[in-house]
């Protein structure tokens, strides 16, 4: 018998195989091999074979991207396809201070806050601290005997410098930062011609070979062992090569990744300083309290091996350009934002009608809701390496799409310890599927029979749920002007009833109209589009409407898309510091899709979980007489509740306003003054 099965992880099974194979050998013919002492040999070589199979598997799944499991294999890997993974992101926040230099003697012409730490900070409740720190010193002027330190970016974490002479006798050098928890952003790297030498020239970090010549004064970078950067330099063909005695200096900041995010008390811990007649004086007093921007915010690991796994090869595949949707959608979050919670690209021939030559971005930030503009121009301006000639790149501002959920949530009071207990059960499951991966993220689908069963599993008394689902969009409006607005749910609106009604609206005033107004509609004969009407009511909760004005716009009903023909809406619903309509609409499907540019948000804040008691199930009514019938479709209000103050609005001229929109979502137009970039065409959800 052939012993011809070498890879066999199973010890019983190599034994076995051992032993049929010497009971094939005519020399032990008959021989009792369990009650001998060549079973124990067989037990050696069995685990001998054992052991060198498992390690052949092992080694056999390190060398490829997708089975390795040490990070350092898989950064190898991906290294040879081009891709640096992310590196620890220090924590950031900004700060404002002053000095007074009224006591201070000899008086200074300018102050300098010194490279390193500069504030010390405790955790909101005293749980944990950390130093922040510049990377580069900051001089400003003394005026009227005041220093004004303004919004200075500081970053978590500890200021580390290291020096490197260049040998052209040893080929095989290597420049390695030996510390862990570096953020490769924010290392500084410059060279002199020797260590006595005083002049510098600053390399900068390069992540290809595009626009590079033979004296391009750059480094590159890459991750090596136990998450350490390596920095090597040009050869004299791609990038400046270095010369005998070279002294490197390299400037970073290793930091604690997330840990340092949510500081918001800071004590100036920094030194100033300021130089007169040859002489260098601290500065200790007149330093006035330190005032933050904001709590720290921003920091996070290092690039898990998972991401890596998923994005080398997309990386490798793009080859460094951006043709298809796919390509952005990959670029952008591992090479130009990587602060990118969630991306949506679609190109323009997708829209009706078709806008050909552009393609359309909108990105969910890790931090925050929107993108500053100035954040939107860089990553435009890094996309013009990547992009094809003649394509235009528009980054979309966010746009949520909320869905708003009113459920009654019948249980078994024998198994409940009170409905308050149940109710905040229910809520905070709700409220853990709202911040959940399936939601947040482009492209997502709320499930709505696994939000029912969220419900019924969330509690052992709870026995069945009625859950009626709205979907709502906030339409930004431009007080005080004339204008045109259009804003999409992405998702078919249901029509429950033909005479009309079948979307909400909050309050909102008009020019020429004292009284509070609503939005309503009245569907067509054909039942996919309708007509628009502004209404008023002696109150919230009166059914007895009175219309306004008719016909001032469309509703598609179809492809979820609500036109207001040009109007001035004088005032509306105050969110946020900006004026704005809530518009309410209820889904053809419970499975509610965020389409293209629309980003899907669960909106517990403004969902009701009543409980219900279940007579039944507790055995108080079992004939079900008495039994609290819940409806399954949406009743109540003609509107929404909320709307302008009581309160004059500021007449504002055309030449005041802006349409970039930053906060809450709807496409804007003004009379003379363009819509923007946002995309017109049906069912595109604006």
């Amino acid at each position: 018998m052939p012993l011809v099965n070498f890879t066999n992880l199973d010890f019983e099974e190599v034994k076995s195989t051992l032993t049929e194979y010497l009971k094939s050998n005519s020399n032990f013919t008959d021989y009792d091999f369990e009650g001998s002492n060549l079973s124990s040999i067989l037990d050696v070589l069995a685990y001998n074979t054992y052991i060198t199979s498992y390690n052949a598997n092992m080694v056999a799944n390190e060398v490829f991207i997708d089975t390795a499991t040490l990070r350092e294999n898989v950064i190898a890997l991906a290294r040879n396809i081009g891709y640096t993974p992310k590196s620890r992101k220090a924590a950031t926040s900004s700060i404002t201070f002053f000095v007074d230099t009224t006591n201070i003697t000899p008086v200074p012409a300018s102050l300098t806050l010194r490279k390193g730490t500069v504030v010390a900070s405790q955790g909101v409740f005293g749980t944990g601290s950390g130093s922040f720190c510049i990377l580069d010193d900051i001089t400003v002027p003394v005026v009227n005997k005041i220093a004004s330190f303004n919004n200075i970016p500081i970053y978590e974490g500890a200021v580390v410098e290291k020096n490197f002479t260049y040998s052209d006798r040893n080929p095989q050098q290597k420049f390695i930062l030996p510390n862990i928890g570096i953020d490769t952003e924010l290392i500084r790297v410059s060279v002199r011609n020797n260590s006595s030498a005083t002049a510098t020239v600053k390399y900068s970090l390069q992540d290809n070979l595009f626009y590079i010549g033979s004296e391009s004064k750059v480094y590159f970078l890459q991750e090596v062992s136990d998450e350490r950067y390596e920095l090597f330099f040009g050869d004299g063909s791609f990038g400046k090569k270095l010369e005998d005695q070279n002294y490197i200096t390299v400037t970073y900041l290793t930091s604690n990744g997330d840990a340092g995010n949510g500081f918001s008390q800071f004590s100036f811990n920094g030194r100033i300083t300021y130089t007169r007649d040859g002489n260098e004086y601290t500065v200790t007093s007149g330093i006035s309290l330190v005032t933050p921007e904001f709590s720290s915010r921003g920091g996070s690991a290092i690039e898990g091996v998972e991401s890596v796994r998923k994005y080398a090869p997309k990386i490798y595949a793009t080859q460094n350009r951006a043709v298809t949707a796919d390509d952005y959608e990959t670029l952008i979050p591992a090479r130009i934002y990587p602060d990118t919670e969630s991306i949506s690209v679609f190109g323009g021939e997708e829209l009706n009608p078709p806008q050909y030559g552009k393609v359309f971005i909108s990105i969910k930030p890790k931090f925050g809701d929107f993108l500053p503009n100035l954040i939107k121009e860089n990553i435009k301006l890094k996309l013009k390496k990547y992009a094809v000639a003649g394509v235009v790149p528009e980054i979309l501002d966010l746009k949520y799409l909320y869905i708003e959920i009113s459920s009654k949530v019948y249980y078994n009071t024998n198994l409940a310890p009170s409905a308050a207990n149940v109710s905040s059960i229910v809520s905070n499951n709700a409220s853990k599927y709202a911040n959940s991966t399936e939601l947040n993220k482009y492209g997502a689908r709320f499930k709505y029979s696994k939000f029912l069963k969220i419900i019924d599993d969330s509690h052992p008394s709870v026995t069945s749920n009625i859950t009626i689902m709205k979907m709502r969009r906030n339409l930004r409006v431009v007080p005080s002007t004339l204008a045109e607005y259009q804003i999409g749910f992405g998702n078919q609106f249901h029509i429950a009833n033909n005479s009309g009604y079948n979307i909400k609206s909050s309050a909102f005033r008009i020019f020429g109209v004292t009284e509070n107004l609503y939005l309503g509609d009245i569907p067509n004969s054909e039942g996919t589009t309708g007509s628009l009407f502004f209404f008023s009511l002696p109150n919230v909760g009166s059914q007895n409407p009175s219309i306004v004005r008719s016909n001032v716009g469309t509703i598609d009903y179809i492809n979820g898309i609500i036109t207001i023909n040009a109007v001035n809406i004088t005032a509306g619903m105050e969110k946020d510091g900006q004026q704005i309509i809530e518009i309410q609409a209820t889904p053809l499907s419970n499975d509610v899709v965020g389409l293209q540019d629309l980003y899907l948000q669960l909106d517990t804040s403004n969902s009701t979980f009543e409980m219900v008691s279940d007579e039944i199930a507790s055995g108080l009514d079992p004939s079900a007489s008495s039994y609290i019938v819940s409806s399954s479709y949406a009743e109540g209000n003609l509107v929404r509740v909320g709307g302008p103050e009581n309160v004059t609005p500021t007449v504002v001229t055309t030449a005041d306003i802006t349409t970039t929109n930053n906060s809450f979502t709807g496409t804007t137009s003004t009379s003379g003054t363009s819509g923007g970039s946002t995309p017109s065409g049906a069912g595109s959800g604006y």
